[in-house]
């Protein structure tokens, strides 16, 4: 994929090593109001997204669409403040526990699961 990550910088081998990345070097990222349980949205983070995310306190992530970093806020002001990260037990999703400023979603919503509730359908148990 080669990403670039700034000489002399890596993410700690303690935590690289418990990862377990996609083909592309990715892992999801799911992003949570700290305070609420609510969840906000999810995005995905290789090694150097992870190191920025846990030295700045800012979730960035990584884009598949415009292959670039993307802190969140940059553009929107809606800022994401990092109070927690962790790893789930099998090292192939991250929790992103966050102070969300403003929507989490691009659309205007406070969370990106805010437009799509789903019928749960009646199962017939006979």
């Amino acid at each position: 994929m080669g990403l670039v990550t700034a000489p002399g910088t890596s993410l700690n081998s303690d935590i690289a090593d418990r990862l377990k990345r996609d083909e592309r070097g990715l892992v999801p990222a799911v992003v949570q109001q700290h305070d609420t349980g609510e969840v906000l949205m999810v995005g995905w983070m290789d090694d150097e997204a992870l190191r920025r995310t846990l030295t700045t306190l800012r979730t960035t992530f990584w884009s598949r669409s415009r292959q670039e970093y993307w802190v969140k806020g940059d553009t929107s002001g809606h800022r994401q403040l990092v109070k927690q990260v962790r790893l789930d037990c099998d090292g192939d999703t991250l929790l992103v526990k966050v102070d969300q400023e403003g929507p989490a979603c691009h659309t205007g919503n406070r969370t990106c699961f805010d437009a799509g509730l789903l019928p749960l359908a009646a199962v017939d148990g006979g």
